[in-house]
C-alpha cells in the first residue's frame, strides 16, 4: 500500500436519523420509528473499519426529551469515538429540558475543535442564535426573531423559523481558529448541521457572512453538514460544501457516508442513497 492508496485517516457520518415513537409522514418522507434500525446497520458498517470518529450531523431526535433514550442506545455499539451534533429538532423538547440537550449529546461544550492526523475540525453549534435552542426568556432568541425579520423583508428563500444562525461569540471563535490554522498551515474541516452553501431555503441566516469568512482562510477546505435531506454540494473559494442526506427519510433505504482523507483528497464513501464524492484539495 502507498501514500497514496492509504488515508491519513477515515472517519464516518450519519446525518438527520430524527427518530421519534411517532406515526411515519410519508408525504414528508419521514419515517420516524426505522432509524434505529437503519442506524444500527451503519453502525455495523462502521465498527468493520478503521476509524477515526463517526460524527452524527444532527437531528437525533424529531421531537421529545425521552425520545434520546432509544436512538442513543443504538451508539452504544459503536466501537469508534462518537461525535454528536444538535441540530433544529433535537431542541423540539420540554422548556425544562432545553438547557440540557448539549449534556444528553455528551457535549462538554456548545463547539470546539480538536485535531485528527494533521486536519483541525471545528465544530460548531448551528443553533446558537434560533427561535428554540436558547433558554425561554434568553435574548438570543430576541436576536433570532430580529435576524428573521431582516430576511423575510427581503423576502430571502431561508427566512424559515426552522433555521438558524451563529452568535457573535461563536463566530469569533470560529475566526480564530481559521486564523491560527492558516498561520500553523493546518486545514479545517467544519462540521455543523446547518448548509450555507449553495443557496438554499435549509441556509443559515447569517450564511453570507460565513461564506465570507471561510473564502478569507485557505485552510477551510470543507463544511459538512445536515439538515437539508434532499444533500447538496458546492464548492466556493477552496472550500467543498457537502450536504448529507437524511437517515430518516425513506421507509427501507439507509443513508451514510464514510470520508477517507488523503494529502490531495478527500474521498466520500456513500452508503445506500449517499453518494461516492472525490473531493480534491
Amino acid at each position: 500500500m502507498t501514500e497514496k492508496t492509504t488515508p491519513l485517516f477515515s472517519f464516518g457520518i450519519v446525518a438527520d436519523p430524527q427518530y421519534a415513537d411517532i406515526d411515519p409522514r410519508p408525504e414528508m418522507g419521514r419515517h420516524y420509528r426505522e432509524s434505529p434500525k437503519k442506524l444500527a446497520e451503519a453502525v455495523d458498517a462502521f465498527n468493520r473499519e478503521d476509524l477515526a470518529f463517526v460524527v452524527t450531523l444532527g437531528d437525533i431526535i424529531d421531537r421529545g426529551f425521552e425520545n434520546f433514550d432509544a436512538i442513543l442506545a443504538v451508539y452504544d455499539r459503536l466501537r469508534h469515538r462518537s461525535l454528536l451534533l444538535p441540530g433544529n429538532h433535537d431542541f423540539a423538547v420540554a422548556a425544562e429540558h432545553l438547557p440540557g440537550v448539549h449534556a444528553r449529546l455528551g457535549m462538554a461544550a456548545a463547539w470546539r475543535d480538536f485535531t485528527v492526523g494533521g486536519i483541525r475540525f471545528a465544530v460548531l453549534d448551528g443553533n446558537d442564535v434560533s427561535l428554540f435552542a436558547p433558554p425561554v426568556g434568553d435574548p438570543r432568541r430576541t436576536l433570532a426573531a430580529e435576524r428573521l425579520k431582516r430576511l423575510s423583508d427581503v423576502g430571502a428563500i431561508n427566512a424559515q423559523d426552522w433555521n438558524a444562525s451563529l452568535g457573535d461569540e461563536q463566530f469569533d471563535w470560529l475566526r480564530a481558529v481559521l486564523q491560527k490554522a492558516d498561520a500553523a498551515g493546518e486545514r479545517v474541516i467544519v462540521l455543523c448541521h446547518y448548509p450555507v452553501y449553495p443557496e438554499n431555503a435549509h441556509n443559515m441566516w447569517d450564511a453570507p457572512r460565513i461564506l465570507d469568512l471561510l473564502n478569507a482562510h485557505t485552510c477551510a477546505i470543507a463544511w459538512f453538514n445536515g439538515h437539508n435531506h434532499e444533500g447538496n454540494y458546492g464548492v466556493s473559494g477552496n472550500t467543498h460544501f457537502v450536504n448529507f442526506k437524511g437517515m430518516v427519510d425513506t421507509p427501507d433505504q439507509n443513508t451514510f457516508a464514510i470520508a477517507d482523507v488523503f494529502a490531495d483528497r478527500i474521498a466520500i464513501r456513500g452508503f445506500g442513497r449517499e453518494e461516492d464524492r472525490l473531493l480534491r484539495l
